[in-house]
């Protein structure tokens, strides 16, 4: 079985620091490339802040021929904030500049998506986030042909359900904006595989697998950010969720998104070795007839 699998930004960065200090990845981008082919991969991510710092030694032209020699195809893009705040206002006066960013790399390489959310957790109505994702996504149309996926996240605090996100989706009706799903964040919202039924196919943009235990750690944002576990060494359903998700229509690139302090310890082969394995067993059990 041919499986595309997606090493997202933050499985395959290596030694970063979330939120706290250094989110650049110390392993550089021909290496980044050259790992993911040797083991199969489909594709890559880059977040913001990496792709900030490959700047200062790579143009995109660059960036875009490194990763096309290696015979990827799939290039990940994330993270958008506050792109819903009115003009105007400092967070998203630093918003436009990142969505500058963000749309000049998906033009110039090509991307498979654009992630986008509310990871800064600033307030707004599904109204507004509604509006907004229209807008955003015209934008988008004029400058790359990379669709948006609003990421679907229990610590939302405007759209904390599947229900909410489809609104703001499906109330844009976009032609390029769609849905991230996180099997992470499926868990931890217990959300069963059959309620992603409810998923229109043409918003059903992007996946991501990463799984978890049931049990909250104290502390969500350190387990987030620092516990999660790679396919099938969790609890979550994951051969469930691919199941359903591949009879809405869903073909891929899986993404595999694995925040862990333990994968990031590992040597670079391992890690990308370890993804790709532990993903494709995950993705062969539920599209098995």
């Amino acid at each position: 079985m041919s499986v595309d699998i997606l090493g997202a930004y933050w499985t395959t960065a290596g030694p970063v620091q979330i939120r706290t200090g250094r989110e650049w990845s110390l392993f550089d981008w021909p290496d980044r490339c050259a790992e993911a082919k040797r083991v199969g991969m489909s594709g890559l991510g880059i977040w913001h802040t990496d792709l900030e710092h490959l700047l200062e030694r790579y143009s995109l032209a660059e960036i875009k021929q490194i990763f096309d020699d290696s015979g990827l195809r799939d290039l990940e893009l994330e993270f958008l904030n506050d792109w819903f705040v009115p003009p105007g206002d400092e967070k998203r006066v630093a918003s436009d500049g990142q969505r500058d960013l963000l749309f000049e790399a998906a033009a110039a390489l090509d991307a498979h998506h654009i992630k986008i959310g509310n990871l800064a957790r600033t307030p707004a109505t599904v109204e507004r986030l509604t509006e907004a994702f229209g807008e955003l996504c015209a934008d988008a149309a004029n400058r790359h042909a990379a669709p948006l996926t609003y990421e679907l996240m229990p610590f939302d605090i405007n759209a904390a359900s599947l229900e909410a996100v489809l609104r703001i989706v499906g109330g844009a009706a976009a032609p390029n904006g769609g849905i991230a799903i996180d099997t992470w964040h499926l868990g931890k919202m217990h959300i069963a595989p059959d309620e992603l039924r409810a998923i229109p196919p043409e918003y059903m943009t992007y996946v991501e697998l990463s799984d978890g235990m049931q049990e909250n750690m104290p502390d969500h944002s350190q387990e987030t950010t620092r516990f999660r576990r790679l396919p099938g060494e969790g609890e979550f359903d994951i051969p469930g969720y691919v199941r359903v998700l591949a009879d809405i229509g869903y073909t891929g690139p899986w993404g595999v998104e694995v925040l862990s302090d333990a994968l990031r310890e590992l040597p670079m082969p391992e890690m990308f070795q370890r993804t790709v394995d532990t993903a494709v067993d995950q993705i062969e059990k539920g599209l098995k007839p």
